[in-house]
């Protein structure tokens, strides 16, 4: 019996580009076929009645058509629409720096379920969690872990011994922390006893207990400096959402 054409998944829509007058190329994290791109037909018109099923930060079921180079959207239905991220702008830029990591960190057709599963439970949660700053450190150590890239926190990565509780550092080129004296003449930033707890808890411990961390202006300054470096020279690029997530901090504190 020949192999069916026509498959279905729920998928997470984590980008979306113009194609022609009114298609879209739209890529969807999935939960057993990773990511995948997938051209959306006619959904850039007016009555189109997959459009909104098909927006950014929408999670969907999924009806899909095998093709030469790129398969194609036959059907699809909102299981989640996650609004609130959708309707206001600090939570969208959140949401949006998320997806982005998800996008840069995964290669297509490769299964990542835990990612998945990761994703999808920070956009519910972030749609009403108060600690926002903490859940997006929590993911983004988390997306970290699956997709092979796990910080060495409690060892220094050179000399193999467990870190002494004084002010150590985090080296980028050898994904984790060292003491400090393999730290000497090399390339790292200091890290304090307190944000390298914070590192080690938020790798380690579940969200729960995660999430009762209150963070001082200076705990969250190491920690942004720490793993967006480690993001940015793991990518050698900049995330794009960033710029746009600081800018409406920096708006708010005006």
């Amino acid at each position: 019996m020949p192999e069916s054409r026509t498959y279905q998944t729920e998928a997470i829509i984590i980008r979306k580009i113009k194609l022609g007058e009114a298609d879209r190329i739209i890529t969807l994290f999935t939960p057993h076929l990773g990511k995948i791109r997938a051209v959306a037909k006619g959904v850039r018109r007016p009555k189109s009645r997959m459009s909104g099923h098909l927006e950014l930060l929408t999670y969907s079921r999924i009806d899909l058509v095998h093709g030469r180079n790129l398969d194609t959207v036959i059907g699809s239905e909102t299981i989640n629409g996650f609004l609130p991220l959708k309707t206001d702008l600090d939570l969208s830029a959140q949401a949006l720096y998320i997806t982005e990591l998800v996008e840069q960190f995964t290669v297509e057709n490769s299964e990542n379920f835990p990612l998945f599963e990761l994703l999808l439970d920070t956009l519910d949660k972030l749609q009403t969690e108060d600690n926002r700053e903490m859940l997006t450190h929590y993911f983004e150590m988390h997306l970290l872990s699956a997709t092979g890239y796990r910080p060495e926190l409690m060892h220094c990565v050179l000399c193999k011994k467990p870190l002494e509780p004084v002010t150590n550092a985090f080296s980028m080129n050898s994904g984790g922390m060292l003491c400090n004296a393999c730290a000497a003449n090399r390339y790292c930033f200091p890290v304090s006893v307190n944000t390298l707890k914070v590192l080690r808890l938020l790798q380690s411990d579940d969200y729960a207990t995660a999430r009762r961390i209150k963070l001082t202006p200076e705990l969250t300054e190491e920690l942004n400096t720490v793993l967006r470096s480690y993001i940015r020279y793991l990518l050698e690029k900049e995330v794009k959402s960033t710029d746009f997530m600081d800018s409406l901090k920096q708006g708010s504190n005006l």
